[in-house]
């Protein structure tokens, strides 16, 4: 691979991170203090999932990436706006210091998350083939760099949390459905 690949493939990454990164900081600001291993196993997954998805695509080749490249943009959407409708409702019930929040970076919540935010990777995997890249050098780029990227949203996030307070939750929401929106329309107007 020459210098030009590994800079599409950073370019790249940086692009597939951008989603991590905002749903990182989202996270972060709807958690009660949020602690680093609460950003280590977000990060894990987040870039677990960025790295293993360009490699199925690789594998699964034109035809079903083209199947689920249909569809792929309104499951990120539905995801990412449950979660965040959910973030909403739950910001406007009464909550005392005893009640327990959801925990974004444990169980489904942690998983769909993940899901939703790795599935533009799916098809990139396809583009990687085209550009001819070492696959397993890819994914080590794509993952790494969506790990700090989710590192840097939580730890930006749990700062801007302690500053917006309890309406945290509902601007965590409200982040988790603009980007489901964008994504949305990014799509469905041929930008992505």
């Amino acid at each position: 691979m020459n210098g030009i690949d590994y800079l599409s493939v950073f370019l790249i990454a940086i692009g597939l991170s951008a989603d991590c990164f905002a749903v990182a900081l989202s996270a972060s600001i709807t958690t009660k203090n949020p602690t680093r291993l609460q950003a280590l196993r977000m990060a894990g997954m987040f870039g677990l999932f960025q790295a293993l998805m360009p490699v199925v695509g690789w594998l699964a080749g034109q035809t079903i990436v083209k199947f689920i490249a249909d569809y792929d943009h309104f499951v990120a959407f539905a995801v990412l706006a449950i979660v965040g409708g959910r973030m909403i409702l739950q910001s406007f019930h009464f909550k005392s210091e005893q009640d327990k929040q959801t925990d974004v970076t444990r169980g489904w919540m942690l998983l769909t998350l993940s899901v939703a935010t790795s599935i533009d990777a799916l098809a990139v995997g396809l583009s990687l083939a085209l550009i001819e890249v070492h696959i397993a050098v890819a994914i080590i780029i794509i993952g790494v760099v969506a790990f700090i990227a989710t590192i840097i949203g939580f730890l930006l996030g749990k700062r801007a949390g302690a500053l917006i307070g309890r309406w945290a939750e509902t601007i965590g929401g409200i982040v988790l459905i603009a980007i489901g929106i964008r994504i949305l329309i990014s799509h469905l107007m041929g930008y992505a």
